[in-house]
C-alpha cells in the first residue's frame, strides 16, 4: 500500500474514531455502520482522483458529488432522480429532514431516536468531518490542521452528553487523530528514503523504513494522552462550559418573551423508549364520572401552509386566574364546569401543557405562559411538565345537532383567518370535499358528512405501516390510498373544511385514558391522538372525530341524537377499560413519511425510532451506488486514463532532478515510460542515474507530444525520425512560429538523448509540450476539442498494452505448461 493510500485510511479511521462520540446521543447506533461505508466510499473516491491525478480542487468536487449522491441513495431514495442523483423534489425533502431533526435534536432528551432527520444530520455530518479531514490530511498533505474537524465533532458531542463517559470517546477519537500524525509522518520521511538511527534489534528491524521516528512518536504520543487524562482530574473544574454536560437554555419557541413563534411544539418526549411499551404519561383524578370526552389536549395546528400543519405565530401573556370565555361559546349551549387534578410522570417533559379543553382556571407552579387564541399554556425559559403537579377548572361543552345546524356565520377575520388554503393544494381535495357533502343545507351537515366519509362509509381504513408522500399531494394521495393513522384523518378533514368556507384547525393531545384500580385515570402512550375542531358561532370550536376505532365519537353528531334536545352521554371510549388498549396508537403510527409532514402526535421516540416502512435496506442501496458508480465510470475511462497520463508524464519530468537521488533508479533491464525502450548503441557511454532518468522523461515528454497531436487528429507514423515527425506536426497542426520551435526543440532533446554520447537532460521541455498542445487546440473546431478531452484517441494505447500483457501471458504459460502436455519430439502427427 503506497504512503498517500495508508494516510487516506487513517484519515478515515480518525473521523470514525471522532464519530463513536456520538454513539451515547442516538439509539440505535446502527448508524454508525452506515457511517463507516459512506465515509469509505466517500475515502476510495478521492484517492482514484489523485491517482488519475486530478487538481486538488476537482479532487474534493468529485468527493462532494459522491458524498450528496450517497445522502441522496440513503435518505432521499424515492425522491431522487433514477434512484440516486438528486433533484428538486431530493433537496427539498432534505430542507424537510433537516428541520424536523434540528427539532428532534432540541425535543429528545439522551439517548434521541434516530428519526430520518438526526439520521440525516448525523450521517451528513460525518460525511462532511469526513471529507474536510481527507481534504487537508491527504490531499492537502497537512495533517495538523485535519484536527480542527475532528475536535469540533468531538466538542459538539460532548457538549450534548452528559459526560458520564467524556473520557473514553476522548480516549478514542485522540488516539484517531495521533494515528492520522504518525501516518503522515512516517509518509513524509519515508520520501526522504531509509532514516539511519544506528540499528534495529529484533523484529523492529525494517530496512526500508523510518522505524525510529515512528517508535518515538508513538510513546510521545502515548505519553501526552495520559497526560491529557490524568491532569485534567487534579485541576478545578468550571462548570458550564462547552464539554460541560448540563446546561441552561431558553424555552422552546419562545422570541421576546411576548409571542410564540411557528415551530412545531407537536410533542417534547424527551426519552428514548421501548415502541412495545405503552408507559405512562400522566395520571388524573376528576370529579365528573363522564371521562369518555375529557381529551387532554397539548396544542392546536391552526396554521398550514399546504404541506404542514403547525401552530401559528402568536402572542403570549402571563397566565390569567381566570381564563377568558372561550371564542365563539354562546349561553344557551348546555355545559358542565369540572376540575381536574393531574399529575405528570417524572421522565415527562412537554414544553406545552396537556389539559381538557375549554380550561376556564390553571392552577400550576412554575414559569408558564398563556396563548389565548388557542388556549393553550406553554413553558417558558426552560420550563417543562416533568413531574409536575396541576389543578385545571374546564368545561364539558354539549351542543345540539339544532344548535350547531342552526349556527350563524362566523365572524369575518376569523373565518378569513381559519379558511386559508394554500394554491399548492390539489384540486382533488376541494373536489372531494364538494361530492362527499353534496346535498347539505349547512355547515353542520357538511362537517357531519366528513366525519362519515372517513370513519363510516368512505372505505377508510386505520394503518399504521402506510406510506404516504411528501409536498402539496400529500393529502390527495391519503384521499387516493384511504389508509391511514389519526394525523392522516385529522389533516385531510380540516383541509376539507377549510375549502368548504367552515374555520378548522387540527388539535393535538391526548384520548381520556384508562380507569385504574384506585378511580385515576392512566394516560399513556398508546392514547396520543390528534383530531380536527371546526368553529361554530355560538358553541365555539368543537371536537370532531374522522378516525376510525380511535377516540370516541362526539354524541351530538351521531344520527340517533333528537333534534333540539340536549345530547345523551357519549358511548365509551376504547381507551376507558380497564385493560391496556390494543388498538395501535399515534405513536406507533409514526412513519418515516408523516414526519415529513409534521404528523406524528404524542408518539414515543422508539416509535421514531422502528418505523417498519423505511424503504429498501442500507445495503442494497449501497451496492446499487456502487454499480451505478461503475457504470457512469466506463464511458469516463479514457479521459481520466488520458488525465492521468499527462499528468504523470509532465510531472515527472519537471521533479525528475530533485526526486532522483532520493527514490531508486530504474534497472537497467527496465522499459521508460510507455513501454519505450533504450538502447545503448556502439560507442556510446552507458548513462548514470541521472543521465539515465533523464533519457526516461525525455522521451516521455515525446510520447506526451505525439499523443497530444493524435488527440487532436493527427495519426502517428513510426516510420518517421523525431525530426520528421515534428515537422509533420507543424504542417498538420497549422502551428504558429513559438508552437514549431517548441515541437523541434522537444525533437531535438529526443535525438540528443538517443544518439549523443553522452545524454544530457534539456530543460523547458515540459512548457514546450504545454506550449504545443494550447497552439494545437487554439487550431482545433469545438467537435474536435471535445473529443480530444472527452474520447481522446490516444486511449487506444490501453488496448495495445493489454494486448501486449495478453501476449506476454500466454507465452509464459507455453514455456511453463508440463512436460507431459508436450509432444515427443519422435513422434509425428496424425
Amino acid at each position: 500500500m503506497s504512503g498517500r493510500a495508508r494516510l487516506a485510511l487513517c484519515a478515515a479511521a480518525a473521523t470514525l474514531a471522532a464519530s463513536c462520540a456520538l454513539l451515547p446521543l442516538v439509539s440505535p447506533t446502527t448508524w454508525l455502520f452506515q457511517a463507516a461505508l459512506l465515509v469509505a466510499v466517500q475515502t476510495g473516491v478521492g484517492a482514484l482522483a489523485r491517482r488519475v491525478p486530478l487538481a486538488r480542487p476537482l479532487t474534493i468536487a468529485c468527493q462532494v458529488v459522491v458524498g450528496l449522491m450517497l445522502l441522496t441513495l440513503t435518505c432521499a431514495h424515492e425522491q431522487s432522480i433514477a434512484g440516486f442523483l438528486p433533484g428538486p423534489d431530493a433537496f427539498r425533502h432534505f430542507g424537510e429532514l433537516l428541520r424536523s431533526g434540528t427539532e428532534d435534536v432540541g425535543r429528545y432528551a439522551i439517548p434521541a431516536p434516530l428519526t430520518p432527520g438526526i439520521r440525516l444530520m448525523i450521517l451528513g455530518g460525518v460525511l462532511l468531518i469526513g471529507l474536510l479531514v481527507d481534504a487537508l490530511a491527504v490531499t492537502f498533505r497537512a495533517a495538523a490542521p485535519a484536527g480542527l474537524p475532528l475536535l469540533a465533532l468531538y466538542s459538539v458531542a460532548a457538549g450534548l452528553s452528559d459526560g458520564a463517559a467524556d473520557w473514553l470517546w476522548f480516549l478514542v477519537a485522540a488516539s484517531g487523530y495521533l494515528m492520522l500524525l504518525l501516518a503522515e509522518g512516517r509518509d513524509r520521511l519515508s520520501q526522504w528514503g531509509r532514516v539511519f538511527a544506528g540499528a534495529a534489534r529484533g523484529r523492529d528491524r525494517d530496512p526500508g523504513g523510518a522505524v525510529a521516528p515512528v517508535r518515538t512518536g508513538r510513546r510521545i504520543g502515548a505519553v501526552a494522552l495520559g497526560v491529557a487524562l490524568v491532569v485534567p482530574l487534579a485541576l478545578p473544574s468550571l462548570k458550564g462550559g462547552l464539554l460541560d454536560g448540563a446546561g441552561g437554555g431558553v424555552g422552546v419557541g419562545l422570541g421576546d418573551g411576548n409571542t410564540i413563534s411557528a415551530v412545531n411544539p407537536l410533542v417534547s418526549l424527551r426519552d428514548s423508549l421501548n415502541v412495545d411499551e405503552d408507559r405512562q404519561v400522566m395520571a388524573y383524578r376528576t370529579n365528573t364520572d363522564d371521562t369518555q370526552d375529557m381529551y387532554l389536549r397539548i396544542v392546536a395546528l391552526d396554521d398550514f401552509d399546504g404541506t404542514t400543519w403547525r401552530p401559528a405565530q402568536r402572542h403570549i401573556t402571563g397566565v390569567p386566574d381566570t381564563l377568558p370565555t372561550p371564542a365563539g361559546l354562546a349561553g344557551g349551549v348546555r355545559r358542565t364546569e369540572i376540575e381536574t387534578r393531574i399529575s405528570a410522570a417524572e421522565w415527562y417533559a412537554q414544553d406545552w401543557l396537556p389539559m381538557p379543553y375549554p380550561a376556564t382556571r390553571v392552577k400550576i407552579k412554575g414559569s408558564w405562559r398563556y396563548e389565548p387564541v388557542g388556549r393553550t399554556l406553554v413553558g417558558d425559559h426552560g420550563q417543562t411538565t416533568r413531574g409536575i403537579q396541576y389543578d385545571v377548572k374546564s368545561l364539558i361543552v354539549q351542543p345540539s345537532a339544532e344548535q350547531l345546524a342552526t349556527a350563524a356565520e362566523p365572524p369575518e377575520a376569523l373565518k378569513r383567518e381559519f379558511t386559508k388554503v394554500p394554491g399548492s393544494l390539489p384540486a382533488v381535495v376541494a373536489r372531494t370535499a364538494r361530492r362527499v357533502t353534496a346535498g347539505s343545507s349547512n355547515h353542520y351537515e357538511q362537517a357531519v358528512k366528513l366525519q362519515d366519509y372517513f370513519a363510516v362509509d368512505g372505505g377508510f381504513t386505520y394503518n399504521t405501516r402506510v406510506r404516504v408522500g411528501s409536498g402539496p399531494s400529500a393529502i390527495a394521495r391519503f384521499l387516493r390510498d384511504k389508509q391511514g393513522f389519526c394525523v392522516h384523518f385529522s389533516f385531510a378533514m380540516a383541509a376539507m373544511a377549510r375549502t368548504l368556507g367552515i374555520p378548522a384547525r387540527v388539535a393535538v393531545g391526548f384520548t381520556p385514558g384508562s380507569p385504574q384500580a384506585d378511580g385515576s385515570m392512566s394516560v399513556g402512550l398508546r392514547d396520543a391522538h390528534a383530531w380536527p375542531e371546526l368553529y361554530f358561532e355560538g358553541v365555539g370550536w368543537t371536537r370532531f372525530e374522522p378516525t376510525p376505532n380511535r377516540g370516541t365519537t362526539p354524541s351530538y353528531t351521531q344520527s340517533n341524537t333528537p333534534s333540539g334536545e340536549n345530547p345523551v352521554a357519549p358511548r365509551p371510549s376504547l381507551s376507558s377499560t380497564a385493560a391496556p388498549s390494543t388498538a395501535p396508537s399515534a405513536s406507533e403510527s409514526c412513519s418515516a413519511t408523516m414526519r415529513k409532514l409534521e404528523a406524528c402526535p404524542g408518539q414515543s421516540p422508539g416509535a421514531l425510532a422502528v418505523s417498519g416502512d423505511d424503504g429498501p435496506p442500507w445495503y442494497r442501496i449501497l451496492a446499487w451506488t456502487m454499480l451505478g458508480l461503475a457504470l457512469a465510470a466506463v464511458p469516463l475511462t479514457p479521459m481520466l486514463w488520458r488525465l492521468r497520463s499527462r499528468s504523470v508524464r509532465l510531472a515527472s519530468a519537471r521533479h525528475a532532478s530533485s526526486a532522483l537521488p532520493f527514490g531508486r533508479s530504474r534497472r537497467p533491464d527496465e522499459r521508460y515510460a510507455d513501454d519505450i525502450e533504450v538502447t545503448v548503441l556502439p560507442g556510446q557511454a552507458s548513462p548514470g542515474p541521472v543521465a539515465e532518468a533523464a533519457v526516461g522523461h525525455t522521451l516521455a515528454l515525446w510520447r506526451e507530444l505525439i499523443d497530444t497531436a493524435w488527440d487532436y487528429g493527427m495519426v502517428p507514423d513510426d516510420a518517421l525520425t523525431p525530426r520528421g515527425a515534428a515537422e509533420r506536426i507543424v504542417r498538420l497542426g497549422a502551428l504558429d512560429e513559438p508552437a514549431a520551435t517548441a515541437v523541434h526543440r522537444v525533437a531535438g532533446a529526443v535525438e540528443q538523448v538517443l544518439f549523443a554520447r553522452e545524454p544530457r537532460p534539456e530543460a523547458g521541455l515540459v512548457d514546450d509540450v504545454r506550449t504545443v498542445r494550447a497552439a494545437l487546440r487554439s487550431q482545433a473546431d469545438l467537435r474536435t476539442r471535445v473529443r480530444a478531452v472527452v474520447a481522446p484517441r490516444s486511449a487506444l494505447r490501453v488496448v495495445w498494452a493489454l494486448g501486449d500483457r495478453w501476449t506476454d501471458l500466454r507465452a509464459r504459460w507455453a514455456t511453463r505448461r508440463p512436460t507431459l502436455l508436450r509432444r515427443p519430439s519422435g513422434q509425428r502427427s496424425g
